[in-house]
């Protein structure tokens, strides 16, 4: 099954659109504050009995275009007219964001406010979204804000840059933020479905992207960026024929062979200090360590790689979440076919484990052996955590530069989020565990010996590592050297995830 048309982008129409939803206040804070914190919270869930219940009846324009564009339900057409009116339901008709059935109008696609931490607000259109279909997603699906898509618009740096590309944009979620900190933005994408879409957001938000068809990077082919981002189709899914392909999430090859490709690729479209964000899936097999798989790419890149995994799944739990993803009900023979078929591929490839998480690369400035950082964090962390990659990034690449001489002579303090925590046998007159604990970033907990806690106290500003090391030596009678090289590796390792700062 596929799906019809996108939206146009007729200059006059989308004027008097931009002007209606701003005259509506069709904004994130406002759909919020109609809805209530409940149906608001279980809409974000993907529960909309709340919302729509909440909406029901509603003839003010906020109401009637969060039911109509937001939940998809069919609007009367004289309230749609009264939502929009210099667009009219004509307008809307000719813009192809409506179709009319009767008396009512129906949205032929999902239209919602969104914005940025920076205050940066647009608004975004999509296909319509699973619940307000009454069957499964056509292939061509366009996806709309998910959860990948700000997961990757978090922890991508903002950091003024001159060209940045988005690859398989999509409808242009990435994009979008991209413009609020890229000189200009080039958005590639094999699907015209979505560029449909890409293009009708770019107009109706007022930006300028360079928007190109073709399979990921080859749109770009002799290019170079200094940011690249991507929400690859990164879904493991099986190829076998019973199973639908759908365009924003299956690339196509077996296993998690689009990730590795890209990631392995992307180098040679990275401008010296240019870093690409991707979202990944990688699949590991029984016995195996999901770094061994993950490093090989990123060794094979031959740039800098900071990977933070952040969720892992058994195979059942894989199956389960992207026959769902798809509109497939548990229950139903459709379900546990394509379960099955999901079951039998990892099997016969003998996948234990299937992780999900964010990949960094950044090509160095200068000539050196490149940084491999690979990490798992599945606790909170800070959002957005943007600026926590940047800083990453700079520490890393400052690090990789210095041997342990330089960062011995180096004043090290610590970062304003880190606190330590002790814990002691009741009874007992010293601490049997010492826990090192950091604020914001990744939340890393670092548990310290006696030598780690007595030098992380006494990092002030004021004293070099080495001199500080010197002196704790002799107190706790080890050797000196000993005392230097065990330092050095907890100053590489705190200073690399921002708990330590130089002076």
């Amino acid at each position: 099954m596929t799906s019809s048309t996108t939206p146009r982008t007729d200059p006059e129409l989308l004027d008097d659109l931009r002007a209606d939803l701003t005259d509506a206040a069709f904004g994130v804070d406002e759909v919020h504050e109609r809805l209530g914190d409940l149906a608001a919270a279980a809409l974000g869930r993907e529960q909309v009995l709340p919302a729509r219940r909440a909406v029901a009846g509603a003839t003010d324009p906020l109401g009637v275009l969060i039911g109509c564009f937001g939940l998809g339900l069919p609007t009367a057409a004289d309230d749609l007219a009264r939502a929009l009116p210099r667009t009219g339901v004509t307008g809307a008709v000719r813009l192809g964001v409506v179709e009319p059935h009767g008396a009512h109008v129906v949205a032929t696609c999902d239209l919602r406010p969104y914005g940025d931490d920076a205050g940066h607000a647009w608004w975004v259109a999509s296909d319509p979204t699973e619940h307000a279909r009454s069957e499964p997603l056509p292939v061509d699906h366009v996806l709309g804000i998910g959860g990948a898509s700000t997961t990757l618009a978090s922890w991508t740096p903002r950091t003024r840059v001159a060209r940045a590309l988005d690859v398989g944009t999509g409808c242009g979620v990435q994009a979008l933020h991209l413009s609020g900190h890229a000189d200009s933005v080039v958005a590639t994408d094999l699907s015209r479905r979505a560029l449909g879409y890409a293009r009708f957001n770019a107009a109706l938000n007022q930006v300028d992207w360079d928007l190109r068809e073709g399979s990921f990077l080859e749109p770009v082919v002799g290019e170079a960026f200094d940011l690249v981002v991507s929400n690859p189709p990164f879904v493991i899914t099986p190829r076998s024929g019973d199973v639908p392909l759908y365009e924003y999430r299956d690339g196509g090859a077996a296993g998690d062979h689009v990730v590795a490709a890209l990631t392995q690729g992307i180098g040679a479209h990275l401008a010296p200090g240019g870093v690409a964000q991707l979202l990944a899936n990688w699949e590991t097999v029984a016995g195996q360590d999901w770094r061994e798989r993950v490093g090989a790419w990123v060794e094979a890149s031959g740039l800098d790689a900071w990977v933070v995994q952040r969720d892992v799944q058994d195979p059942a739990e894989y199956a389960e979440l992207w026959t769902r993803d798809g509109g497939h009900l548990p229950g139903t023979s459709e379900h546990d076919a394509l379960v099955g078929a999901w079951l039998d591929d990892f099997a016969s490839r003998d996948v234990a484990q299937i992780g999900f998480g964010i990949i960094t690369l950044h090509r160095p400035t200068g000539e050196r052996a490149p940084f491999v950082d690979l990490v798992e964090a599945t606790g909170p962390v800070a959002t957005p955590m943007g600026p926590t990659v940047a800083a990453g990034l700079v520490a890393r690449d400052r690090l990789a530069g210095l041997d342990d001489d330089a960062l011995l002579d180096t004043a090290w303090r610590c970062a304003p989020d880190v606190t330590t925590e002790t814990h002691a046998t009741p009874g007992a007159s010293d601490p049997n565990v010492i826990v090192l604990r950091q604020g914001g970033g990744l939340a890393r907990s670092v548990r310290l010996d006696t030598l780690d806690a007595a030098l992380v106290s006494v990092c002030d500003g004021d004293l070099t590592a080495r001199q500080s090391l010197t002196a704790i030596s002799a107190l706790l009678d080890v050797p000196t050297g000993e005392a230097l090289g065990a330092g050095a590796t907890l100053v590489r390792r705190l200073a690399a995830d921002g708990l330590l700062l130089p002076e």
